[in-house]
């Protein structure tokens, strides 16, 4: 508690002398800030748990919370952050979520993943563009003024279209697939590794649920595992976003405008939705830029689901 605090109130001075600094300046000082942060949590974290964001995250946090309120008679509110939990059991791990972005500003490892090699990691993967169109939302629903300059997103009250966000190559497809190339090159370095993809999470919920806690070193039951996936489902977490039911995880878990379904975290779930949202031309466009830069080893090349048999990089 203490430490929070002190936490608090660094911020808060932080922003008062940075009041002074140009806006490129106060970006960086604070990536710096919340880099040393994420190290800190990364040095004596149980696991960690990395995904590019809007690649399915807080849906895994909330199987993976409702567990932990199983295992432990927690209260359904018990959403896990670090190691809030921890605190409440030590039997329950420490885990850090990160995005892995602010970290590799702080230690300087751009061009590589050295800072997760001797971590029990886990990387959460998600189709690119489906991940992508899901940030567009994100950003003009979402997403605060102050972290789209932050995060170099278009700024706040842009107008942008779905098809111009998706192919810019600072906030789009270009930079998901950025990302995911660095894990592809990087994970065989990584000691001691689990690759959970959205897609099979959704074909078989129980099942992917039950890898990634037995990861972490748990015993789930068959009856823990399937009701961690009814409480989880699609339609039960919308209801708990709109009755705030994670209060305690601030804005992270309620809808930006009730009225607005595109404000909600838990907006569609659909596989394969960006075809959605473009014609046939675009979509096509889209699909080309993945199989031209996208590295293989995930799966969602045309190539690799013609061979049922590649696996992710070991």
């Amino acid at each position: 508690m203490l430490y929070h605090l002190w936490k608090l109130l660094t911020r808060e001075l932080f922003l008062s002398v940075a009041f002074w600094m140009s806006p490129e300046r106060k970006h960086r000082v604070e990536r710096l800030m919340r880099g040393k942060e994420e190290l800190r949590r990364l040095r004596i974290a149980d696991a960690v748990i990395v995904s590019y964001g809007k690649s399915g995250r807080t849906w895994l946090r909330v199987l993976i919370s409702r567990f932990f309120q199983l295992r432990y008679r927690l209260r359904k509110s018990a959403f896990i952050h670090f190691d809030n939990l921890h605190r409440r059991n030590a039997r329950i791990p420490r885990l850090l979520f990160t995005h892995d972005n602010y970290l590799r500003d702080y230690t300087g490892n751009l061009d590589n993943r050295a800072d997760f090699y001797d971590r029990r990691t886990i990387l959460l993967i998600r189709h690119p563009a489906d991940v992508a169109v899901s940030q567009y939302f994100q950003w003009k629903f979402r997403m605060r003024p102050h972290k789209k300059g932050l995060n170099n997103y278009p700024e706040h009250g842009a107008e942008v279209s779905v098809f111009d966000f998706v192919t810019d190559e600072d906030a789009g497809l270009p930079k998901v697939i950025e990302f995911m190339n660095a894990w592809a090159r990087e994970l065989p370095k990584v000691r001691d590794k689990l690759v959970v993809r959205y897609e099979d999470l959704r074909a078989d919920t129980g099942g992917e649920l039950g890898q990634v806690l037995r990861f972490m070193g748990q015993e789930p039951t068959d009856a823990e595992l399937e009701e961690c996936v009814a409480f989880a489902s699609v339609e039960n977490m919308r209801k708990l976003e709109e009755k705030s039911v994670f209060w305690l995880a601030g804005s992270r878990m309620r809808p930006k405008d009730k009225s607005n379904p595109s404000s909600y975290k838990v907006r569609r779930a659909k596989i394969g939705g960006y075809r959605d949202y473009f014609d046939d031309e675009q979509v096509d466009r889209i699909e080309r830029m993945i199989e031209e830069r996208l590295l293989p080893g995930f799966g969602y090349l045309a190539r690799e689901r013609a061979q049922p048999e590649a696996k992710v990089p070991a």
